[in-house]
This record gives C-alpha cells, structure tokens and sequence, in this order.
C-alpha cells in the first residue's frame, strides 16, 4: 500500500491532526475498512490488516482520556454524572463528529461495494475510525501525543454538554459550588431584553453577595441563565475555559 493509493495524501490528514507518524503502517491500517481488506485479501494479498483492532484499543485509550479530563476539571461532580458526560462525549454520534470536523472520510480505503453505499460518509464508519487512529497514535507516539489529539475535541463536547444541561446544568453546578459557604446569596438578574415578541433575546448577570460572576445572553431566558452560570463557572475555575484545537 502506499500514499498513491489514498483519494488524499496522508501529509494533509497528518497535518489536521497535528501529528506526524513515524510509523506510517500505523495511519494506513486505521484508514482501512474491512471491505477494503477482503477486496485485496481476495486477491491474493494477505497482509493488508482492517482498523478493527486498533478501534478496539482506540476505545479505552478514549475512555481514560475522556476519564481523566473530568475527574481533574470537574471536581464538583458526583460520580453518575460523570458517567453519563462520558458517556455521552464517546459515544457514536459524537465520534462521528469529531472525524467529520477532520475530514476522515475523504482519507478512508473502503471497498468498491461499500462506497458505492455511501459508506466514506457513514456514521458508524467514521466514529470508528476515529478510535482508530487515536489508538495508532498512541502506539507511535504514546498517551501524551494521544491525550494532544483526542483532549480537544472531547473537551469542546463537554462544554457544550454542560451547558445544554447534561447531567447536572450549570446553574445546578454553580448552586452546589456556592453552597460550599453557607450564607452565599446567588441569583440572577434581567439587565436587558431586545427584539420582537416572536424573536427576543436576553441579557442576564449571575450574582454572588450583589457582586456579578457572570454574564450571558440567549433566545431564552433559561439560556440566558445558563450562559451566564458556565461564565461564572469558568471564573471559579470549576470548569476549564475552551481551548483551541491542536495548539
């Protein structure tokens, strides 16, 4: 197998992914379906190898990750909710995700019946693939250059999962972190509100003891609220502020 092969050079895929493989077996067998595989295998040549195990090491490495990232960042959350962000950041529909935001379909080896189905876009091809080539990171490069490429995206999807409410919601998250201090007064104020009836939005500051943590705006006034306790939250250091991707 060689670069020549691929619909797109491995160079740009390497590029995306901010890592650079010393071992290029590595990338081309997580790019390789099993259709493709058996298309050659059928052939005569017997040493190209599918994705499917390092997808099965690709899951746990995502797991302790994903682990990982929320017992450091997430010190206020018990452990069924940790569970259930978890859950919810590696699980298919998010996998998919993240490889469609890289790209990885245009980079897949699949067989000619399994393209002609569609199957570079298919979610549940991609998702794996996606574990897949993490794990060939982590065999090149170790947990560290494994942890730099899967950490930013999980990270983005917890963000977004705690803000729309997943397991406990940042105004519940920011309650439990206030009532460590008996005494706290927290509450929200409206500070402002603009737009038609049928397309308003608003302005809300979160305060502690009178002073403003917080600040954030929505088409809803629970938005609003949210946005503004996720500002407050990042302030107290109870959830980490997004980093960007690769840097």
């Amino acid at each position: 197998m060689n670069n020549g092969e691929y619909p797109l050079p491995l160079s740009l895929l390497e590029e995306k992914i901010g890592y650079t493989f010393k071992n290029k077996k590595l990338v081309e067998t997580a790019l390789t379906h099993s259709s493709y595989a058996n298309e050659l295998k059928a052939r005569g040549n017997t040493n190209v190898e599918c994705y499917e195990r390092l997808e099965f090491l690709g899951d746990s490495v995502l797991s302790i990750i994903t682990s990982d990232f929320l017992f450091e960042e997430y010190k206020i959350l018990k452990e069924g909710d940790l569970t259930k962000i978890r859950a919810a950041s590696v699980c298919e529909p998010a996998l998919f995700e993240y490889s469609k935001e890289i790209g990885v379909g245009a980079y897949l080896l699949i067989g000619h019946g399994e393209e002609m189905g569609g199957g570079r876009d298919r979610r549940s091809i991609l998702a794996d693939v996606f574990e897949a080539i993490l794990a060939a990171i982590y065999i090149d490069g170790g947990y560290a250059a494994a942890k730099k490429f899967a950490l930013p995206y999980v990270s983005e999807k917890v963000k977004e999962l705690t803000a729309k409410g997943s397991g406990d919601d940042c105004k519940t998250l920011l309650q439990q972190f206030v009532q460590q201090n008996r005494g706290d007064i927290l509450e929200y104020i409206l500070v402002d509100e603009t737009g038609p009836a049928h397309d308003k939005s608003f302005f809300f500051e979160v305060r502690l003891n009178n002073n403003c943590i917080g600040r954030g705006s929505g088409s809803t006034k629970r938005e609003a609220e949210q946005h503004a306790a996720h500002e407050a939250l990042v302030l107290f250091g109870v959830i980490p502020e997004e980093k960007e991707k690769n840097e």
